[in-house]
C-alpha cells in the first residue's frame, strides 16, 4: 500500500498471490450456478464453519441482510445487541427493506446480551405486538474493542432459540479474529448459530465479497432472497478466487495482527495525553482517546498525521480514535504511529 492506513483492516489491498489467482481464475455464469471457483469458494466456506451449504455475496452487510430477509418476515422482530453492527451501521436495512422490527438490547463491555434479558425479550402470542422471530449476534464485537465472545455465549443463545422457535443468526465479518484470539475452531461457535455471515474483505485483503453459511434449504432460500435485493453476480469467480486465498491462507495468520496491536496499546499507554487500557485490546483493534488538557483537536491531529507522516487514523466520535491493525501493517508501521503521535502531543 501507498499509505499508512490504521483507520480499518477493509483498507487493505490484495495480496500479489490474490491478483495472481484472480486473473487466472476459472469463470462461469453464477447466476446459473456454472462458476466453478465461486462454487469452490462456497463449499470451502460452509465446510470451514460446519454447515451445509454457502453462498457468495457482494458485502457483509448483504449478508447479515440476506439472512435477516430469510430468516424473518415482515411485521416479525429481531433481538439484537444496541451496539451490534447490524443495528448501528448498516442504514436500517432490517426495518426499511425487510419490515423486521429492530429490538435493540443493552450489551456489556464486550457487546453481549444478557440472556435473561434477552429471554424476558421474546414475546407472547397477542396480535398487538410484532412477533420474536430472531435472534442477531456478532462477533468479534466491532463496537466493543473488537472484543472475542466466547463459545458459552452463543451455547446460551441457542438454548434460548430452540426454547422459543426462534432463529439465530451470527455477524461474523471478523470471526476469525475472534476465533483466533480465544485459539478455537471457527465450528465451536458457528455450530450454536443457525447463519453465519463471513467477511473476505475484512482483514482477509480480498477486494470484495463476503460468505453466507446455514443449512442447505436456508440457502436455497437465500440464493432467492441474494436475487431479490440485486445481488446476482455472473462471473464472480474472479472475486472468489482472492476469497478463497483469504479463507484458506490469511486466515492463518490474524495473531500477527494481533500481536501488533497489542503492541501499538502498549506504546499508546506511555504517551501522556492519550488515554487507553491495552487489556481491553484482543484483536486487531485499538480504541483510545485524547485526555481533555490535550491542546489539540481530534481533526487537527488526523490532518497532521496525514499531511506531515502519511497516516490515516480513524476518528470514532469526540476525542476518540481507532486504529484498527492488518496484513499491510508492519511492526515497523507501528513504531512509526507511536512516533509521530509522541511528536505531535510533544
Amino acid at each position: 500500500m501507498d499509505t499508512l492506513d490504521f483507520r480499518s483492516d477493509t483498507v487493505t489491498w490484495p495480496t500479489p498471490a490474490m491478483r495472481e489467482a484472480m486473473a487466472t481464475a476459472t469463470v462461469g455464469d453464477d447466476v446459473y450456478g456454472e462458476d466453478p471457483t465461486v462454487n469452490e469458494l462456497e463449499v470451502f466456506a460452509a465446510e470451514l464453519l460446519g454447515k451445509e451449504a454457502g453462498l457468495f455475496v457482494s458485502s457483509g452487510t448483504q449478508g447479515n441482510l440476506i439472512a435477516a430477509l430469510t430468516h424473518a418476515q415482515r411485521g416479525d422482530e429481531a433481538i439484537l445487541g444496541e451496539d451490534a453492527h447490524i443495528f448501528c451501521w448498516e442504514a436500517g436495512g432490517l426495518a426499511v427493506l425487510g419490515g423486521i422490527t429492530p429490538r435493540p438490547l443493552p450489551t456489556d463491555p464486550q457487546g453481549r446480551m444478557d440472556l435473561d434479558q434477552i429471554r424476558s425479550a421474546v414475546r407472547g402470542d397477542n396480535p398487538h405486538w410484532p412477533r420474536s422471530r430472531l435472534i442477531l449476534t456478532e462477533n468479534s464485537s466491532g463496537g466493543n474493542h473488537g472484543a472475542a465472545i466466547e463459545p458459552d455465549y452463543f451455547a446460551g443463545i441457542r438454548q434460548i432459540a430452540e426454547e422459543h422457535g426462534l432463529r439465530s443468526h451470527l455477524d461474523g465479518a471478523r470471526l476469525f479474529n475472534a476465533t483466533t484470539a480465544l485459539q478455537i475452531d471457527p465450528k465451536t461457535i458457528a455450530q450454536h448459530v443457525d447463519s453465519v455471515s463471513i467477511c473476505l474483505s475484512k482483514g482477509l485483503c480480498a477486494p470484495a465479497g463476503s460468505v453466507l453459511v446455514g443449512d442447505r434449504d436456508f440457502i436455497h432460500q437465500a440464493r432467492r432472497t441474494r436475487k431479490l435485493l440485486g445481488g446476482g453476480m455472473r462471473q464472480a469467480g474472479i472475486l472468489a478466487a482472492a476469497g478463497l486465498i483469504a479463507l484458506q491462507e490469511m486466515t492463518q495468520r490474524l495473531a500477527a495482527d494481533h500481536t501488533n496491536a497489542q503492541r501499538l496499546a502498549q506504546g499508546l499507554a506511555q504517551i501522556p495525553g492519550i488515554l487507553i487500557n491495552p487489556e481491553q485490546v484482543q484483536t486487531n483493534m485499538v480504541f483510545f482517546s485524547l485526555a481533555d488538557t490535550v491542546p489539540i483537536l481530534p481533526q487537527d491531529l488526523m490532518a497532521k498525521l496525514y499531511d506531515t507522516y502519511g497516516i490515516r487514523l480513524g476518528s470514532y466520535g469526540g476525542q476518540k480514535f481507532r486504529a484498527v491493525t492488518h496484513y499491510w501493517i508492519q511492526p515497523h508501521h507501528v513504531e512509526a504511529l507511536l512516533s509521530a503521535l509522541r511528536e505531535i502531543l510533544n
